[in-house]
C-alpha cells in the first residue's frame, strides 16, 4: 500500500481524537512532548517552566513514540519507488534554485548529511532548527498544537498562530528562500 488514507478515514479519525482529548482534558501537539521530555531530564532544576507534573503528561511520550516507529514503517515498508510526480514548471524552478533531480528522492539534495556542514546546510537545518525551536516556545505551542487542538477547541491565540505560521511560510517561500538556495 502506497497511497495514503483518503480524507473520509483520515479526517474522521483525527476528530475522534480529538474529541477524546477534549473529553479527558489533555492537550495535543508535538512540543508538550518536548516539555515531558525536559522536565523528565531535570530541566526543572534550570527554570521554573518546567515544573510540571510530567508523569501525568507521559502518555504523550507514547505518540511521539508512535509517530517514530509510524514514520520508519511507512518509509521502509510503504514507499513507493516511483519519483515524486512534480508539476514541470516547480521542477523547472528548483533547477534554477540549484536542487538537482528534484522528485527523484523524496526529500532534496540539500537535506543531507553531506550537506550538514556546509553554509547552506547550516541555514537550512541549524538556524532553522533553532528558529523552530524558539517560535514554538514564543508560540506557546507547534503547528500540530495550534491548528488541529488550538482551532478545534475555537481558541483565538491558536487562530492568530496559524495564520502567523502561514505568513511566515509564504514570506520565507518566496521572500529568503530563493537567496539561500
Amino acid at each position: 500500500m502506497t497511497e495514503p488514507w483518503p480524507w473520509y478515514v483520515a479526517g474522521p479519525l483525527i476528530s475522534l481524537v480529538m474529541f477524546l482529548m477534549f473529553y479527558f482534558g489533555t492537550r495535543f501537539g508535538v512540543s508538550s512532548t518536548m516539555e515531558t521530555i525536559c522536565s523528565m531530564g531535570g530541566a526543572d532544576k534550570l527554570t521554573d517552566y518546567f515544573k510540571v507534573d510530567w508523569r501525568s503528561k507521559a502518555w504523550n511520550l507514547v505518540f511521539v513514540l508512535g509517530a517514530l516507529v509510524g514514520g520508519i514503517i511507512a518509509s521502509q515498508y510503504m514507499m513507493s519507488d516511483v519519483a515524486i510526480d512534480l508539476n514541470d514548471t516547480t521542477k523547472a524552478s528548483l533547477i534554477s534554485k540549484g536542487i538537482l533531480n528534484p522528485g527523484v528522492n523524496y526529500l532534496p539534495d540539500i537535506f543531507t548529511w553531506e550537506n550538514l556542514l556546509t553554509g547552506q546546510g547550516l541555514i537550512f537545518m541549524v538556524l532553522g532548527g533553532f528558529l523552530v525551536g524558539f517560535g514554538t516556545r514564543y508560540a506557546g505551542g507547534c503547528t500540530s498544537g495550534h491548528a488541529i487542538s488550538g482551532l478545534s477547541d475555537l481558541q483565538l491565540p491558536s487562530l492568530i498562530a496559524v495564520i502567523g505560521f502561514f505568513i511566515g511560510g509564504l514570506l520565507v517561500t518566496h521572500l529568503i528562500l530563493p537567496y539561500i538556495l
